[in-house]
């Protein structure tokens, strides 16, 4: 009897798990075939369900016919097409990776793709579609390799760096594709909203030519199924069991790959699809362990992404007009779901990273201090210099000399007018960038921090493009006050979250990581919402660009440095205790939940004023601070002042190069600072692996 016990009950669970797994997947057919039904009947013509169902029967008016053959039935189609793409493609990377944070996107498989796109665009050649599905494969490839090889497999610390990794190679690529959409007008019109993601179709084309690249992802993936169980026991036990651990890796993330650049080339880039589908999925998978399974997992993630796909597609139609839903790509409404999924994920994600603890740094002795200002300082005065004298038109130190006094020409009064001003918000916003980057890394104790990674700077951008594209004579006040608000709202919502169990690493960064990809899409819906003068505006000032600052859009970022430095010199002892531990600033008698607020408050003020007034800057809050640690020590009194002199001659330089490169077309700032900060932040997170 006692046998006959135990054999039954594994029968009895694991038919259970069969039946409950065929419901789940039988459950979403149904959902995505209701969707799809629903999808066919809407649109800007007035084609109802019983004229679709006339024209598929062949009763209806030709007109009719025509609109739900050549355009409803297509999109309806790349809609299923993209999501399975997609759902099994994050499925299988989760897998391999062994981390629930994998996807398409966190991986930057999409903004490689979107790169290597650009690239063909801004060359002028023409290739067939299989061909630039080819070239979006190996983008989207070689940024999986470089992320997935930083990152490394497993969850915990491991999660943290996947989602760094990709985010900050998502801002590189993605900085370098700006530039070339700045660059290349003509060649590249159109790439910026296919780069957000809309399966809106003009015949069966795409959906034909890349049905055949789905389905050998597919088979390929259902191969592989057996080793991808075999890699959930972990690598050892894998290698036990005869499975080629590196090559089964290789070739799953090559697969995931090719998925995600059928449906790249399709649609252009549908945010987290691949990250939320297989998540729904997770819960299910703990009550019938049949959906574990990968070669069961796999379809069913991917019947999960076609419903999400056709969901938020029919959701947006249901919601705005029918012309506003036409000019709303599907993958912003994907990517504000996937945005919370992330968020909501980041704080439930048991941290195991805890606090950074601080850096093993020398301290050089005050001489060494004193010269490194003096050398910073003459390299401070040099890029101010440079970056007067030099531009589409060059000038002398005396044209300069003459124009301060008044007694200059009238084309040399024209220049320098509209050039100073640049040349100072360059300045005063690399300078309050890294002091906002100084302080959120001393009250985190977290090095990997900085306005840009936490959304702050995100949030104030949002606020920013938000009064730009609707209001665009607002003035200098107007923008900083929106931006400020903008970044109030991100950093109460990151810092609130986070909070819980103490700044932890892993919380924080995760959950400053998904509220920027949300500011994102909520950005990108406004600039394709707003005319396209308004668009072109908010692009460049997006892109870190100072160009038309005049001085008095100075004004709010320059009052509140100086408060910001004051706060800093006087309250430096603070700092210095605040980014040691918990226990010790409570021992000797400090409130430290009032100085984290208070420092936490002026950060935001910093990076927010430093926004409306330069635009969009990334990573100068992250490498600022790095620099001046590793050259003056840890303590704040050092750090500060030298942290600022770098970051001000950093975006300087940046700008200068921007301005004067390619001359006389421009590019921002933000784009430069992109391509320097991203190999350097990548470098941090290889230092921090090791």
């Amino acid at each position: 009897m006692a046998v006959t016990a135990t054999t039954s009950v594994p029968r009895t669970s694991t038919a259970a798990s069969t039946v409950g797994a065929v419901a789940v997947t039988a459950a979403l057919a149904l959902l995505v075939a209701g969707l799809a039904v629903l999808d066919i009947t809407q649109g800007t013509a007035s084609v109802g369900a019983a004229e679709v169902g006339k024209a598929l029967t062949g009763h209806a008016d030709p007109g009719d016919a025509s609109v739900v053959i050549a355009s409803r039935l297509p999109r309806m189609a790349a809609g299923i097409l993209v999501g399975v793409c997609l759902g099994m493609a994050g499925a299988a990377l989760q897998a391999v990776s062994r981390n629930v944070l994998a996807a398409p996107d966190t991986l930057a498989v999409n903004a490689g793709s979107y790169l290597s796109l650009g690239l063909l665009a801004a060359t002028g050649i023409s290739v067939p579609f299989l061909a630039s599905s080819g070239i979006a494969f190996a983008g989207g490839l070689a940024a999986a390799a470089v992320v997935l090889g930083l990152s490394g497999p497993g969850t915990g610390s491991g999660s943290v760096r996947l989602v760094l990794a990709g985010s900050a190679l998502a801002l590189g690529t993605g900085s370098l594709t700006q530039a070339l959409l700045l660059l290349f007008p003509e060649r590249t019109e159109g790439l910026y909203q296919w780069n957000q993601g809309s399966i809106g179709q003009n015949g069966f084309d795409g959906v034909t030519g890349m049905a055949p690249v789905a389905l050998l992802g597919l088979v390929g993936l259902l191969l592989f199924a057996r080793r991808l169980d075999a890699l959930a026991l972990g690598d050892d036990a894998a290698r036990g069991l005869g499975v080629p651990v590196r090559a089964t890796r290789v070739t799953v993330v090559v697969l995931a790959a090719l998925l995600s650049a059928a449906a790249v080339t399709l649609a252009g880039p549908i945010g987290f699809v691949g990250l939320c589908a297989p998540a729904l999925l997770r819960p299910l998978g703990r009550r019938y362990r049949a959906l574990v399974r990968s070669r069961v997992n796999v379809p069913v993630a991917g019947l999960a992404g076609a419903a999400l796909v056709l969901g938020s597609d029919v959701l947006l139609r249901a919601v705005l007009t029918a012309e506003t839903a036409v000019a709303v790509p599907t993958g912003v409404v994907t990517s504000v779901v996937g945005a919370v999924f992330l968020v909501v994920m980041a704080v439930r994600v048991r941290d195991t990273g805890g606090a950074a603890t601080p850096d093993r740094l020398r301290i050089p002795s005050r001489a060494a201090f004193l010269a490194t200002v003096a050398a910073l300082a003459v390299v401070f005065v040099g890029v101010t210099v440079a970056a007067v004298l030099l531009g589409d038109t060059k000038l002398l130190l005396g044209d300069v000399a003459n124009w301060a006094q008044g007694r200059a020409a009238q084309s040399v009064t024209f220049v320098l007018d509209t050039r100073v001003p640049r040349v100072l918000a360059a300045l005063l916003a690399g300078a309050a960038l890294a002091l906002a980057g100084t302080l959120v890394q001393a009250v985190t104790r977290n090095p990997l921090a900085e306005p840009g990674v936490l959304g702050v700077s995100g949030g104030a951008a949002l606020g920013a493009v938000l009064v730009v594209t609707t209001l665009p004579a607002a003035g200098a006040w107007g923008v900083a006050g929106a931006a400020f608000a903008g970044a109030a709202l991100t950093a109460a919502l990151v810092f609130g979250l986070a909070a819980r169990g103490g700044f932890q690493q892993n919380r924080l960064v995760l959950v400053g990581v998904g509220v920027s990809a949300g500011t994102t899409a909520l950005i990108s819906l406004f600039i394709v919402l707003t005319d396209p003068f308004n668009a072109t505006k908010a692009l460049t000032w997006l892109s870190g660009s100072t160009y038309g600052r005049g001085l008095p859009d100075l004004v709010p970022l320059a009052l509140v440095l100086v408060a910001g430095t004051a706060v800093a010199a006087v309250r430096r002892g603070e700092l210095d205790l605040v980014s040691l531990d918990e226990d010790t600033p409570r021992l000797l008698g400090l409130r430290l939940a009032r100085g984290r607020l208070g420092f936490l408050v002026l950060s935001v003020l910093l990076s927010a004023t430093a926004v409306a007034a330069a635009g969009t800057i990334g990573f100068v809050g992250l490498v600022a601070p790095h620099a001046a640690r590793a050259l003056v020590g840890r303590r704040h009194v050092r750090t500060v002042p030298v942290a600022m002199l770098l970051g001000a001659a950093l975006v300087g330089v940046a700008d200068l190069l921007g301005r004067t490169v390619i001359a006389p077309a421009q590019l921002g700032a933000g784009l430069m600072t992109a391509v320097v900060g991203t190999p350097y932040f990548l470098y941090l997170l290889m230092r921090s692996r090791r």
